[in-house]
């Protein structure tokens, strides 16, 4: 959403950055140049590169050769930023009186989100640089951010796997299209922002630096709700493994025999007459111990399942 620097009560809903990060990520692979991206071509092979892509796109996105050997072409960028872009803010609120003259030193800007997935094309020369690259960028949407907090990227696939460089200032995008072809598998451009590892900290302004504040404070409550989940899960677990594993009801006696009771025929007199009676052995016998269930019963013996799948 919208919000203006002037208009909005609170610093969190001016410069509130969801999903930012400011833990340094894992490097991907290949922070160095292709092989086929340090190829030198000279006037007859740039024209017959030239030449080989127009044929190979199905658009109006052409490449041309100029008289002085240089030569114009389009090249597509996917804008991936987590972070809102700073832009001039209208003016809003009641007209000033005729003849007073505007306030000066107040620099109204409004932020907002880039929806995700914007591309834009860029009309450009072959000896454009990366640097001017972004500029043109951030003009085409009236940003008004430091361009140094963002970075063009080439990205490409091999093998499966994604490679993803960073392109130096003084980088040509154009010539690295020509060089690849027009397909975006093997390149493709991306502007981020620029996270190098060491935060320029000076390119922020005090919201913006009392915002990455609100952002630590808030991944770290993720970062322990995420810890006692993982450990309520744990417990959880041990807790169901434990009530699976029932204390069995049986008993072993003296010769290996398992049964719930035990007992032993003895011989009594009583009123004179002798008659056999059965005595209940409560000595000498083993606990079977934990026994594992296959599924919650509600006794070893009875075996009607007690849940559903």
């Amino acid at each position: 959403g919208y919000c203006s620097q002037e208009d909005s009560d609170s610093e969190p809903e001016l410069f509130y950055t969801a999903r930012t990060s400011l833990g340094r990520r894992p490097r991907r692979r290949q922070d160095e140049p292709s092989e086929w991206e340090k190829t030198e071509l000279d006037q007859a092979q740039v024209e017959q590169r030239i030449k080989e892509y127009n044929s190979q796109i199905n658009s109006n996105l052409f490449m041309s050769l100029n008289k002085d050997g240089s030569y114009t072409g389009f090249i597509k960028v996917q804008l991936k930023l987590v972070r809102p872009v700073s832009v001039p803010a209208t003016k809003r609120g009641p007209s000033l009186q005729a003849g007073r003259p505007h306030p000066q030193g107040v620099k109204r800007r409004t932020s907002f989100y880039l929806p995700k997935g914007t591309v834009k094309h860029l009309h450009i020369f072959s000896h454009t640089r990366a640097s001017e690259v972004i500029d043109a960028l951030l003009r085409k949407f009236t940003v008004i951010d430091n361009p140094r907090k963002f970075a063009l990227f080439e990205r490409s696939e091999k093998d499966e796997q994604v490679y993803l460089r960073k392109l130096g200032d003084d980088e040509q995008p154009l010539r690295l299209r020509l060089l690849a072809g027009p397909s975006e598998k093997v390149l493709s451009f991306i502007l981020k922002e620029n996270e190098t590892g060491e935060v320029n900290w000076d390119a922020f302004t005090l919201p913006e630096l009392h915002n990455f504040l609100l952002i630590l404070q808030r991944e770290e409550e993720e970062h322990l709700r995420r810890l006692r989940h993982r450990y309520a899960r744990c417990r959880q677990k041990m807790q169901e493994a434990l009530a699976a594993l029932t204390p069995g009801s049986m008993y072993y006696d003296e010769d290996g025999d398992l049964a719930h009771e035990f007992y032993e025929e003895t011989i009594v007199t009583k009123n004179g007459r002798k008659r056999a009676k059965l005595k209940r052995i409560h000595k000498n016998l083993i606990p079977q111990g934990i026994v594992k269930l296959e599924h919650p019963r509600i006794h070893v013996d009875f075996p009607v399942i007690i849940c559903e799948v």
